[in-house]
Formats: C-alpha cells, sequence, structure tokens
C-alpha cells in the first residue's frame, strides 16, 4: 500500500507538467483547430531560459524567494514572446493555406528549434544540471519513509494547480475569455461581431506557451536541461490532450493527470528490466483511444451541416 500511495503523489507531480503543457495544445487546437506541434520545443525553450536566469540570479543573491520568482515569470515572458513570433512568423501567413500545409510548417519550426539549442553559442548539445536552486528534501513522510512527500512535488502541483486556476478564471470570467471562447465556437461570426481574432489567436498562443515555460522550469529543476528534452515530454502531452478530449481545458488537466499516473505506475510495478518501456505506455493509450472514443473523456461529436 505504502509503495502505491508514493507512486501516486509521483505520478501527480509528473502528471501537473503534462497537463500545463497539454493545455497548450488543446487551447490551440480550440481556436485553430491546429496541432502546434513545435510546442513540446518551446517547453524546452522555458528549461533552457530558466537555467539561465538561475545562473544570473544565484549570481548576486541566494535568496530562493527572490531567485525562484525571477526563474518562473522570466522564463513565462520568454515563452509568451517566443509563442507570439512562431505564430506571427510561422503560422499567420499560412492561415488561409490546407491544414497539411501549416502542420508541415509546424514539424519545421519543431526541428529548427531543437538546432538552434544545440549551438554551442545558445546552449550546446551536452545536457546540463541545474543550478542548486532548490534541493530536494522531504518535507511529509511517514515512520518508515517509504512514503515521501518532496518540496519538489509541492512545487510541482502547487504551481499547476494555481495556474490553472488562474487560466479558468482569465477564460471563464474576462473579456479576453468570453472571446477566447467565441472565437473556439465559430471563428467567422466572431470576425463579424467585432472580435479582434488576430490579437485573441496570439493570446493564445502566448497563454499555452508560458504554461509551458513553467512545465520546463520545473522538469529543469527536478532533472537537468536538454536541448532535445521536449521531445517525448511534447508527445506524452499531445496524447494527454488527445486522452481528455482535444479542444477541451478540463480534459487537458484530466488527461495529463491520467498520463503522469500510468507512467508512474508502470514503472513501479514491472519489473526493472522492463521499466525503459515505460514510455510506449503513451503510444499504446493513443492507439486505444483513438479506436475505442477518438474525441476522448470530454470531447463531444460536432455534427457539421452540409
Amino acid at each position: 500500500m505504502d509503495q502505491l500511495i508514493q507512486q501516486l503523489i509521483n505520478g501527480l507531480s509528473v502528471g501537473a507538467t503534462y497537463a500545463l503543457i497539454a493545455l497548450g495544445y488543446t487551447m490551440v487546437y480550440g481556436i485553430l483547430r491546429l496541432i502546434n506541434f513545435a510546442h513540446g520545443e518551446v517547453y524546452m525553450v522555458g528549461a533552457v531560459s530558466s537555467y539561465y536566469l538561475a545562473e544570473w540570479s544565484m549570481g548576486w543573491t541566494h535568496s530562493l524567494w527572490v531567485s525562484l520568482p525571477i526563474v518562473v515569470v522570466g522564463s513565462m515572458v520568454t515563452c509568451a514572446i517566443l509563442g507570439f513570433l512562431i505564430e506571427f512568423l510561422a503560422y499567420r501567413p499560412l492561415r488561409d493555406r490546407p491544414r497539411l500545409v501549416v502542420l508541415i510548417s509546424a514539424i519545421g519550426v519543431s526541428l529548427l528549434l531543437q538546432n538552434l539549442a544545440q549551438f554551442q553559442a545558445i546552449f550546446g548539445p551536452t545536457p546540463k544540471r541545474f543550478p542548486e536552486l532548490i534541493q530536494s528534501t522531504p518535507v511529509l513522510y511517514n515512520a518508515a519513509h517509504t512514503i515521501v512527500l518532496t518540496n519538489l512535488d509541492i512545487l510541482s502541483l502547487g504551481l499547476s494547480l494555481g495556474l490553472m486556476v488562474i487560466m479558468t478564471w482569465v477564460v471563464l470570467g474576462t473579456k479576453t475569455g468570453l472571446a477566447l471562447r467565441a472565437v473556439s465556437f465559430r471563428f467567422d461570426i466572431s470576425m463579424l461581431m467585432g472580435i479582434n481574432t488576430g490579437k485573441i489567436i496570439s493570446f493564445t498562443f502566448m497563454f499555452g506557451s508560458a504554461l509551458a515555460a513553467v512545465a520546463g522550469t520545473i522538469d529543469a529543476i527536478r532533472y537537468d536541461v536538454r536541448p532535445l528534452m521536449g521531445l517525448m515530454p511534447g508527445l506524452k502531452a499531445f496524447v494527454a490532450a488527445v486522452l481528455g478530449g482535444i479542444g477541451s481545458i478540463p480534459g487537458a488537466v484530466v488527461g495529463g493527470l491520467l498520463m503522469g499516473l500510468s507512467e508512474t505506475l508502470v514503472k513501479g510495478y514491472l519489473p526493472s528490466a522492463y521499466t525503459g518501456y515505460a514510455d510506449a505506455v503513451a503510444f499504446v493509450v493513443l492507439i486505444v483511444i483513438l479506436l475505442v472514443r477518438p474525441t476522448g473523456l470530454f470531447g463531444r461529436v460536432a455534427p457539421e451541416k452540409v
């Protein structure tokens, strides 16, 4: 039982970061019906920018309460600007083109960011350990230390849940959120009603990219920073978005948490010789979803009038 509880804690901590990335996928798809396959690399840029910000801030202060907000907010701003540039330069000129053209452009942006990050002048191909901004320490544990909740788990869950609450308020309680929902429902009618769809699309990319930056920062602190680190989490977050129902914000959150739980449970209970296959679980889940319920857990079938 103790092992199960520990794996659930680990799964929720990992799943929270998947949920943040999945929200970016589902927001962009809800507006443009586009899968932004460069989103995993935005997560990577968030990790790289937080690495440099941590080095810079720790050079003049050793206070966690000063450095951590600088790292988190700085990486969010960096990725928000990157998200705007990706939409403005790579997607906006192709908005009236076939979706396949836009999809190819997304893959091209992904490969471009991966290769740029491997330049030594930018980051380099070698993985780097994140500066010791926060050391993993137990916060809550039982007498036998078989169930441990660390400060990094609390940071991951706290930041993720806090941002999800803010996002829910923005979408449901602000005029920008109302416009976003209108554009998501009917793009053409929204333009006729006076909504600046270009600004709403840019806001969506920027907001989703900022959420991915936080996920990248959390994983950079927990593990290390690599120029190709966005590939697998990006794919898993996409599966999480499909699992929850692509285009559904609650679905992205639930899908991310379920993906994290399934991954950690497989790693925890499979024999050690097979734990390397844990990443395959995401793709098995994707195949099952597409076969059984293509719309996902929270997705709805929307019939089109002809």
